[in-house]
């Protein structure tokens, strides 16, 4: 039954021979298509119906890395609630920052509305110590503020749960700020784990755990790509807000803080982009690193950022599956 139907599908796609390989993108959004044809959404959407009927063996694993990028991270809400609604599949999650809280959440099973609704709501507040207040005491008593809270926010909206708990398959990062090193969870409890990923250092303590002192995983990696790239035939979709540094004045100690550390993402994400099969970038260049205010704007940036690119997301999978199955063919 299985190679009945295979042959059915081989056999539509000889049936538009002319869109051999469907004009898909050979990287990123580059489109080439074949002399003197025209790739039209009708055609993508005919094919695109086959994938999703296709049990999770037959198609590419898509696997989502997201970036971080403070309050313009919340961008990565408005891209899941594309991919849900186009019925793009997430089949592994790896984040990186706000990247890692929002990718715990979403793979804990906490749904895009209720992810959008927790993110208007949101505050520095409610994840940390941070206030004025707070920036004052690190000015007159050299004492770091402390991110507790926010392990206690993921618990309350997750539960206490351990990544063998998550119904997606998830990874997130953390630096040991003693050794430098990049450190991988995919095991033990979720809610320590985001946290130190999305610890900001110089501004909140380290978190204590495992004899480590973790802070934010973007101090050494901005897009973990790396850690999905195994040669399969699976898509690696990197999402990471797009910004222009130009637009904000530094002028403060802790946007001193943070640009420094932003600077040295920009050296790394470069490489790490071109691990990526597929890159969704949502301009959120109004948007500061602390700006939680702007949450609507954030989500709305991803929303756009994934529409807009969506349909070539859809081709590279179809293209992917048509290899596959070619070579499956050519093979017998």
């Amino acid at each position: 039954m299985k190679i009945k139907r295979m042959n059915l599908f081989m056999r539509a796609v000889s049936f538009t021979a002319v869109i051999v390989s469907l004009s898909l993108p050979l990287s990123g959004t580059e489109i080439v298509a074949p002399r003197g044809v025209k790739l039209d959404s009708a055609s993508t959407e005919f094919f695109w119906q086959k994938v999703q009927q296709m049990d999770v063996e037959e198609r590419p694993k898509i696997i989502l890395v997201l970036g971080g990028g403070g309050a313009r991270g919340l961008a990565h809400i408005g891209v899941l609630r594309v991919l849900e609604q186009e019925g793009i599949p997430v089949d592994r999650m790896v984040g990186i920052s706000v990247g890692a809280l929002v990718g715990a959440l979403y793979s804990g099973g906490v749904s895009v509305d209720q992810l959008d609704k927790m993110a208007k709501k949101i505050g520095w507040n409610k994840l940390s110590d941070l206030s004025k207040v707070g920036i004052m005491k690190i000015l007159l008593t050299d004492e770091l503020l402390s991110t507790k809270k926010m392990e206690t926010y993921l618990e309350d909206h997750l539960g206490k749960k351990y990544f063998s708990d998550l119904r997606i398959p998830f990874t997130c990062i953390a630096t040991d700020i003693q050794t430098g090193e990049r450190v991988i969870f995919n095991e033990g409890e979720v809610g320590i784990a985001a946290r130190a990923s999305a610890t900001i250092p110089g501004l909140f303590k380290p978190v204590l755990y495992r004899q480590r002192s973790l802070v934010d995983g973007g101090l050494v990696d901005a897009l973990p790509t790396d850690l999905v790239t195994n040669g399969s035939w699976n898509v690696i979709v990197g999402i990471l807000p797009k910004t222009d540094y130009g637009n904000y004045e530094i002028s403060s100690v802790l946007s001193t803080l943070v640009r420094s550390i932003e600077i040295q993402k920009d050296v790394i994400v470069e490489q790490k982009k071109k691990l990526a099969d597929f890159l969704i970038e949502p301009d959120v260049r109004n948007i500061s690193f602390l700006d939680m205010a702007k949450s609507e704007e954030a989500i709305n940036a991803g929303e756009l950022a994934a529409r807009a690119n969506v349909e070539d997301l859809k081709r590279l999978i179809i293209r992917r599956v048509f290899q596959r199955k070619s070579k499956d063919v050519g093979t017998r």
